[in-house]
């Protein structure tokens, strides 16, 4: 495992060396921005697969109303002919959740290795790197040990936090109104039929607004990756399901 840190180590300040005549000392902030854009390229495939499958859940709401009437008094057979439906169509109510789940391994990679003194049995020179005035191993506790919410660290957490609100803002405002289209037009048998759905959908608005906490309280350098993650999410969603109803896939709206 240390070894592999130490690659990884070294590929971060790899990047940083390139974009060091640009960025000067926030050069390895940069280069971070530029793996999550990196990251985030490779899962898009993903991202535009669940947004098909999302499509194709979508037209299946005609046919989920048709059951919704013929199993109107057995709850039980309704969801099992719903569930049966989606593996006859092969659409999985769950498959977008498959983005969000290939990127973990890189959050974590990065928030060890910004929490770990040393990399390979030498001291992490990472760790002094900066964001302007704030160290990248650093954490809003820190900031605000040096200088309060409005010193030079603090501003740099609220800049962060600022971006997060906007875009969690966008996001919730979003959701309700697929949401609510979803469940017009399903009668929201989608979410009543899929187990567990129901209780998922009621804090699909508000799961953006969780980023927040991640951003206070890992290293700055992982709360870099969440920021440009969550970024680049609201962005690719609101293209790729620019047209397409929330309803049974609410889950391909999270990460």
């Amino acid at each position: 495992m240390s070894g592999f840190m130490s690659l990884f180590a070294d590929l971060v300040g790899s990047i940083a060396d390139l974009l060091e005549p640009l960025f000067h000392a926030s050069a390895t902030a940069a280069a971070i921005v530029l793996f999550t854009a990196c990251v985030r390229l490779l899962v898009h495939p993903l991202s535009r697969a669940s947004a098909r499958g999302q499509k194709a859940r979508a037209r299946l709401n005609p046919q989920i109303a048709e059951l919704r009437k013929k199993h109107s008094k057995n709850p039980e057979k309704l969801q099992k002919a719903v569930l049966e439906l989606h593996r006859a169509e092969k659409v999985s109510p769950l498959s977008g959740c498959l983005p969000s789940l290939f990127q973990l391994p890189a959050f974590f990679l990065l928030y060890h290795l910004f929490s770990s003194s040393s990399i390979g049995g030498e001291a992490n020179a990472l760790l002094g790197h900066e964001l302007f005035a704030a160290p990248l191993g650093g954490r809003w506790a820190d900031a605000l040990g040096d200088g309060g919410v409005f010193g030079a660290q603090g501003l740099v957490y609220l800049a962060l936090f600022a971006i997060v609100a906007a875009v969690a803002t966008f996001n919730f405002r979003r959701t309700k109104t697929q949401m609510a289209a979803g469940a017009s037009a399903s009668g929201g048998t989608d979410a009543q039929q899929v187990p567990g759905m129901g209780a998922i959908t009621k804090v699909m608005p508000y799961m953006s607004f969780m980023t927040l906490f991640t951003v206070a309280f890992v290293p700055l350098a992982a709360a870099l990756y969440v920021v440009t993650s969550t970024t680049w999410s609201a962005v690719e969603r609101a293209v790729l399901y620019r047209d397409v109803p929330i309803g049974a896939g609410a889950l391909a709206t999270a990460g």
